[in-house]
């Protein structure tokens, strides 16, 4: 199937396709979508964007609402969908090849399933007692850019959304000492791909209530999925009892916190010593001070 869709910029949508786009989660989704697109520039005029499905709520989710922006978009841009089939125990990737069958010929947008044993590799490099995801990850990217490479994108889309930024952000607070989420878009370390997450701004609870809507054939991840007490999990279950015990709009909250930083209120000197135009972070010569000598008494006869 050709990687390039030549789909009119205006498509054609079936009264279920209509119907569909004016539930109401769906419709907070794709105005969420629609405003991080705008905000952090993630498509332009002519990009041909891989979308990475895994079979999961969030990938459907993206897919779907990618395509229905490319129909209404002021300028033209292409999608193409891609599954990794990573040869897990009990894998049977029917159901999404059925469903990216029809969604190929209802909305004009091509896709491609591979087929990479990275599970068994996964199993093995990763240490017992360590999360799957971080080895999972990074052999599914590297998968995902000789594709985009092949089919000739310049933007890959991953569906991550707002719980995932801000688990991560707590993650990187409590374990690895550092103030870090997701960001909006990045530029891989060669240059070669814009990866892009045009849902990160979109609540998971909506995510859960159009993809049931939308009756999405998930996937279940053996890899994850077979995992508990990952610390992932804690940070979902710490940010729910936060929200149902501190405050119903916790996470709009966090997420306003993530686009509102005061740097010079922090205490990264490299930071500061950036903003500040300076080549290198300066270091005050301060001596330690002399710690006081202790009193000493008469003694008394």
């Amino acid at each position: 199937m050709s990687p390039v869709s030549d789909a009119p910029a205006r498509e054609r949508t079936s009264s279920r396709q209509r119907r569909d786009e004016r539930a109401p989660a769906r419709r907070r989704l794709f105005r969420a979508m629609i405003k991080t697109i705008s905000e952090h520039a993630l498509l332009a005029p002519g990009d041909h964007v891989l979308v990475a499905v895994s079979g999961g709520k969030d990938s459907y989710t993206l897919l779907d609402l990618l395509a229905q922006a490319r129909a209404r978009a002021p300028f033209p841009f292409s999608l193409t969908a891609v599954h990794l089939d990573q040869r897990q125990p009990g894998y049977d990737g029917r159901p999404l090849a059925d469903w990216l069958a029809r969604f190929t010929a209802a909305r004009g947008v091509p896709h491609e399933i591979l087929s990479e044993d990275t599970y068994s590799d996964v199993v093995e490099r990763t240490p017992a007692g360590k999360a799957y995801c971080t080895v999972c990850s990074r052999l599914r990217r590297g998968i995902l850019y000789t594709a985009a490479a092949r089919l000739g994108c310049n933007r890959i889309a991953l569906g991550h959304h707002r719980d995932d930024a801000l688990e991560t952000l707590l993650m990187n607070l409590f374990y690895a000492g550092k103030l870090q989420a997701m960001p909006a878009g990045y530029t891989t370390d060669d240059g070669r791909f814009r990866v892009i997450r045009p849902l990160i701004e979109c609540a998971e609870s909506d995510i859960v209530e159009h993809a049931a809507q939308a009756e999405y054939p998930i996937l279940p991840c053996n890899l994850c999925g077979s995992q508990s007490g990952l610390k992932r999990e804690a940070m979902k279950t710490l940010l729910g009892q936060l929200e149902r015990e501190l405050n119903p709009n916790l996470r709009a909250v966090m997420l306003s916190a993530l686009k509102s930083v005061h740097p010079t209120h922090l205490l990264d000197r490299g930071l500061q010593a950036r903003l500040a135009g300076d080549a290198a972070p300066v270091v005050d010569a301060i001596e330690e001070p002399t710690p006081p000598q202790p009193r000493r008494l008469p003694v008394l006869s």
